[in-house]
């Protein structure tokens, strides 16, 4: 499998999940430190503690952008040369939908890496996101950092 697609549902209109998945302050209170902007072309870091076999960066450039629905953005570290994708999905009563996939994961230790990446991801979209689009409740702006 050379992808990692997971989707959840946030008690939040779009318009308070958006900034969370499409800007530097959004995504550092509960993804990593980074300088995103949202316009394609735009590249960008993500920073993070180093592990083996990884400097703690990973380099991003904007690839696309459709507001307020989806965003899509390189993942290069280590053995990594990924799409990281986050799509909202407005329903009915309210919610959000979001889909995030993370696709282009070729070789054996891009693979090994996959599956690191798919338990973070878990856990991030279930804990850390749900918690920032909680706390945006609050003020309308993005909560938090890390």
């Amino acid at each position: 499998m050379s992808e990692i697609t997971r989707e959840r549902t946030y008690p939040a209109p779009i318009e308070r999940v958006w900034p969370l998945v499409s800007t530097a302050e959004g995504l550092a209170s509960w993804l990593m430190p980074n300088d995103l902007q949202p316009v394609v072309g735009h590249r960008f870091s993500f920073t993070t503690r180093p592990a083996p076999g990884f400097d703690g960066v990973v380099l991003a450039e904007v690839v696309d952008v459709d507001p307020p629905r989806r965003i899509s953005f390189t993942w290069v570290g280590g053995p990594l040369d990924t799409v990281v994708t986050f799509t909202l999905t407005p329903l009915a009563n309210g919610d959000t939908r979001l889909r995030m996939t993370h696709t282009g994961f070729a070789g054996l230790r891009a693979t090994m890496v996959r599956r690191l990446l798919d338990q973070g991801w878990r856990r991030l979209l279930r804990g850390d996101l749900a918690r920032a689009v909680a706390g945006s409740a609050a003020d309308g702006a993005p909560q938090g950092g890390r």
